[in-house]
C-alpha cells in the first residue's frame, strides 16, 4: 500500500500539470541554491543570502507600487534590483568603514526588511498586497507556480550556472584566498560583486517557492550537507546541486498529499534532514564515525598501556 501510493506520488510529477510545475520549480531552485550556496558557506558568509532575501523584499513593494501590476517578471526585477542594492551596501560598508561584516549583515537585514515590511502593511491598507499576492513571498507559495514562471527560472538559473562555469577559476581564488588572488592581479573586489550578482538571481528564484524568510536554508543547508563528504571544490558545488534538487523535488511530492501543505517549508525540512544525516553519517566528519574513531583510539591505548605494564611486571 506505501508503496502504491509513493509511486502514484511520483507518477504525479508526469501526470499532474500543478505538481509537475511545482517540482521543476523547486528542481531548479534547489539545484541553483546549492551550487551558489556552496560560495557563501565556504567564505564564511553564510548570513550573506539571508540579508539579499530580506533585502529584496520592498524591492517587490516598489515595482507592484510604481508599477500596480503583479506581473511576476516585474516583481522579480524589483526584488533583484533592491537585493543587489543590499548586497553592495554590505560589502561597502565592510570595505571602507570599521564597522564588521555580521554587523554590516545585520543593519542591512533589518532596515531592508523594515521598510518592505513597512511596504506591505501600506499596501495591505489599500487593498494592493492581498490583490497582488505580495504576502506569498514571506514564506512562499510554489504552487502558485505555472509553465511561464519555471521557463523564466529556468533561464534564470542557466545564467548562472553560466557565469559560474566562465569565472569558476576566478571565483574560486577569491574565496579560498582573496590576498592571493589579488597579488595575481584578480579583481577581487569586482569578483565579490560578481558572486553578490548571481546570489541575488539565486535568491529571486527562490522568493517564489520558499519566500524571503526560509531562502537561507536553501543557501546554507545543501552546501553545509555536501562539505560533509567531500572537500573539492568543483565536487562540492556538484553535490550540493544535487542535494538541493532533489529535496525540492521531494518537498514537493510530499506536500502533495495533503491539502493546505506548504511546499517551502517541506522543502526546507527535507534539506534540513539530508543535512543531519550527512552530519551524522559522513565517513569523514560525521558524529558517528568520529565517535567509532574516538572509541578505536582509545581501545589501543588501554592496550598499549596494558602490554607496557605487562612487561614491566615481568621485568
Amino acid at each position: 500500500m506505501v508503496l502504491e501510493e509513493i509511486l502514484s506520488i511520483f507518477l504525479g510529477i508526469f501526470t499532474d500539470y500543478t505538481l509537475r510545475y511545482v517540482a521543476l520549480g523547486s528542481a531548479i531552485l534547489g539545484v541553483t541554491s546549492g551550487a551558489l550556496g556552496c560560495f557563501t558557506v565556504l567564505r564564511k558568509q553564510s548570513l550573506f543570502g539571508d540579508a539579499l532575501s530580506h533585502a529584496a523584499l520592498p524591492g517587490i513593494g516598489f515595482a507592484y507600487l510604481f508599477a500596480g501590476t503583479k506581473d511576476s517578471l516585474l516583481l522579480m526585477l524589483g526584488a533583484a534590483v533592491f537585493a543587489w542594492f543590499g548586497g553592495i551596501i554590505t560589502l561597502a560598508i565592510t570595505s571602507t568603514t570599521r564597522i564588521k561584516q555580521d554587523a554590516a549583515l545585520g543593519i542591512t537585514l533589518s532596515v531592508f526588511f523594515g521598510l518592505g515590511i513597512v511596504l506591505l502593511t501600506y499596501l495591505q491598507s489599500t487593498g494592493g498586497a492581498s490583490q497582488g499576492g505580495l504576502d506569498r513571498f514571506l514564506f512562499g507559495q510554489a504552487a502558485s507556480l505555472i509553465e511561464t514562471d519555471v521557463i523564466n527560472l529556468g533561464i534564470l538559473a542557466a545564467g548562472c550556472f553560466v557565469v559560474l562555469i566562465i569565472f569558476f577559476k576566478e571565483l574560486k581564488i577569491a574565496t579560498f584566498d582573496s590576498a592571493f588572488g589579488q597579488s595575481l592581479g584578480f579583481p577581487t573586489k569586482y569578483l565579490s560583486a560578481l558572486l553578490t550578482s548571481v546570489i541575488v538571481v539565486a535568491v529571486v528564484i527562490g522568493l517564489h517557492t520558499v519566500g524571503v524568510v526560509l531562502m537561507v536554508s536553501m543557501l546554507i543547508a545543501p552546501a553545509a550537507a555536501a562539505r560533509q563528504w567531500i572537500s573539492s571544490l568543483k565536487s562540492m558545488l556538484i553535490l550540493s546541486a544535487i542535494f538541493g534538487g532533489v529535496s525540492g523535488v521531494i518537498g514537493s511530492m510530499i506536500s502533495s498529499t495533503a491539502e493546505g501543505m506548504s511546499t517551502g517549508p517541506v522543502i526546507v525540512i527535507t534539506i534540513t534532514t539530508i543535512l543531519d544525516i550527512s552530519l551524522f553519517f559522513s565517513p569523514k566528519n560525521g558524529y558517528l564515525f568520529q565517535y567509532v574513531r574516538k572509541r578505536k583510539q582509545h581501545q589501543n591505548y588501554l592496550n598499549e598501556i596494558s602490554t607496557i605494564s605487562g612487561e614491566n611486571s615481568k621485568n
